[in-house]
């Protein structure tokens, strides 16, 4: 019976020559940054328990996760997130370790989500987390590595926006605002929704002042500037030790030569209960959506036993591939360098031949066919421009 249902679920995809050519490209330009800065790769299982990732500060939600139930067996999640495993692996397996821990990865994780533009439910990621150091010079490391791997990548149209959560913090605290209102305004700040803001903050009774402030939070992106404008709104302590903190991070970026890569945004608020301190993303100018995105998260490694401080990021691979193909930068497969063709009697040595020619790094490929003529329109099809002809061990090297 011949199989009708032949499509990939939605949210999946399949990489043809070019684009698997080029996502490994990516990978490995990746891989070796991440390890020449001194960060050692690690892998973590595809499947992970449920209840590591159902806590009520987790980022992740319940419900864009891919569930597997057996009977009497815990619930197992197809893996959502890295930052989580690599904590349990930490807290796990090098407690004993000198720190600062450096680890990296590249891997698929899995989340159901609405399908948009590059937004895809198997994301591939490559990202590095740094295990061990508290402060600005911690925060400083990450995000330089986030910027010289878009460079690596010869992506130089983009930002790094930074901002820090304990500013917005510091504002609902002063307000002595509830955990859900706090949300609610989260959510408007996140969404850059002006209106929807506003309305809801009439509606607080808190101080004309805060609201003000709050109301602000959106547009508090740009250079340095706004640094020194939010500076200018607030006496609150947390607010200020906030920015405070920005500013050293962002001295440290300047002297590594990175101050052209940053803009600040003191709107985005996402994840606050999960990130501790310094938010970044780097987004695309002529893109809508961001390609690498990370920050501090001090209270993780802590749930599993081990109490250390940890900042990182990720990379989303998929979307890098997106932004290089239009930059016109993805590159083809590399054609094939010879065609070895041959008859039954020369099998033996055209393999011979062929593994010899291997070692010196070329793309080999065997055609079973004495003939030259079905050899050479078979070369001429595919681009090869060399050809080996071998009948009865006779070699006869052609250039077409």
């Amino acid at each position: 019976m011949p199989i009708t249902n032949y499509y990939i679920p939605e949210g999946m995809q399949d990489f043809l020559p070019d684009e698997c050519y080029n996502k490994r490209q990516i990978e490995d330009m990746v891989r070796n940054s991440f390890y020449s800065s001194g960060y050692n790769e690690v892998e973590t299982p595809a499947f992970e328990h449920f209840d590591m990732f159902a806590y009520e500060k987790s980022p992740i939600e319940q419900q864009s996760m891919y569930k597997i139930l057996e009977a009497g067996s815990p619930i197992l999640v197809l893996r959502p997130d890295f930052t989580m495993p690599i904590a349990r692996l930490t807290a796990n397996k090098f407690k004993d370790t000198l720190l600062p821990i450096r680890l990296f990865y590249i891997g698929n994780v899995y989340r159901y989500e609405d399908i948009q533009i590059a937004k895809q439910r198997e994301i591939a990621q490559a990202g590095a987390e740094l295990l061990g150091i508290s402060g600005p010079e911690g925060d400083g490391e990450i995000i330089a590595m986030a910027i010289q791997s878009l460079i690596d990548l010869k992506l130089t149209d983009f930002k790094i926006d930074i901002g820090q959560v304990e500013f917005f913090k510091g504002l609902i605290e002063e307000a002595q605002l509830n955990n859900d209102t706090a949300e609610k305004i989260r959510i408007f700040i996140d969404h850059k929704d002006m209106l929807g803001l506003e309305l809801f903050l009439k509606s607080l009774s808190v101080s004309d002042e805060i609201k003000q402030i709050l109301w602000q939070l959106p547009r508090l992106y740009g250079n340095i500037d706004v640094l020194n404008e939010a500076t200018d709104l607030t006496k609150n302590r947390r607010c200020l030790d906030a920015i405070d903190n920005i500013y050293q991070v962002y001295e440290i970026l300047k002297d590594y030569g990175f101050e052209r890569y940053i803009s600040f945004d003191l709107g985005m608020v996402q994840s606050i209960n999960y990130y501790t301190g310094i938010i970044f993303r780097g987004i695309i100018r002529s893109l809508s959506y961001p390609i690498c995105g990370g920050g501090r998260y001090d209270n993780l490694v802590r749930r599993f036993g081990y109490d250390i401080p940890a900042t990182g990021f990720a990379l989303g691979i998929k979307r890098i591939l997106v932004s290089i193909e239009r930059q016109n930068g993805l590159r083809h497969v590399p054609n094939i360098d010879v065609l070895i063709s041959f008859d039954r009697s020369s099998r033996k040595q055209a393999y011979k031949m062929a593994e010899k020619l291997k070692t010196k790094r070329q793309r080999i490929e065997l055609f079973y066919s004495g003939s030259w003529s079905s050899a050479k329109d078979y070369a001429l099809e595919k681009g090869i421009k060399k050809v080996l002809l071998i009948t009865d061990n006779i070699i006869k090297e052609v250039v077409i």
